[in-house]
């Protein structure tokens, strides 16, 4: 979570060492705790455990994502781990958009469909692939409909009130899967609002840019026109 502060730092003050110190943390922490068979974070890691538990809530991998995505918007073109930090953020999106659930939202457990869909995280992850799509480091043909789908299932948790429905409450780590299957949501958890409003603002920024793209193959919507070997 010190991540996006040092980028900013960064960005503030020109002093390369932020953003190294951010690149370091990013590529540290991917090191221990990124599963690249599944492309997702697990939630947490204790240096003295043999077998680590392997629960990937959705939540934590927001806070990877974002990290990355917040360290990417400010990080300097030429610095010599951009790279690599661009290439974990490649692996992580592949990872969270295969496990997208069919209605549009994420799950409490990213690999675990029968657990309930968690807003926070659907939302976090929409803005980061969505700020992907607006700043080129990912494909609006490949990527398009997935924020799309993600967009129009997070506003339907925005309730007549203006409350964000569905957002799981402070978690820490869980040693076993009923923690995370039976943490409460409540609508003034506190950590839907950022997201929800953050993401509907690059989603704006996404349709100004790639709307009169948008198009309907096989009833399928589509942003950019198909290969041509499609």
């Amino acid at each position: 979570m010190s991540v996006p502060a040092l980028a900013q730092m960064g960005k503030l003050t020109g002093d390369k060492r932020y953003f190294d110190d951010a690149a370091k943390q990013i590529l540290q922490f991917s090191e221990r705790m990124f599963v690249k068979e599944k492309g997702l974070y697990l939630h947490g890691w204790i240096e003295s455990m043999d077998v680590h538990p392997a629960f990937h809530w959705g939540r934590a991998n927001g806070w990877a994502i974002l990290a990355m995505t917040e360290l990417l918007s400010v990080m300097p073109e030429d610095h010599p781990q951009r790279a690599a930090v661009l290439a974990q953020y490649h692996a992580h999106v592949r990872g969270l958009t295969a496990t997208q659930g069919g209605d549009g939202l994420w799950h409490q457990l990213l690999d675990r469909p029968d657990s309930y869909p968690e807003t926070s995280a659907s939302a976090i992850f929409v803005y980061c692939m969505a700020r992907g799509i607006n700043r080129g480091w990912l494909g609006a043909l490949a990527y398009g409909p997935t924020v799309s789908l993600g967009w129009n299932a997070v506003v339907t948790k925005v309730n007549a009130k203006g409350q964000v429905e569905g957002t799981c409450v402070g978690t820490g780590m869980g040693f076993e899967p009923t923690f995370y299957y039976y943490r409460p949501v409540s609508p003034f958890a506190a950590h839907g609002y950022g997201p929800v409003l953050m993401a509907g603002a690059e989603m704006i920024t996404l349709r100004k840019g790639l709307g009169k793209e948008a198009a309907i193959s096989d009833s399928a919507i589509m942003f950019g026109k198909a290969p041509s070997n499609f």
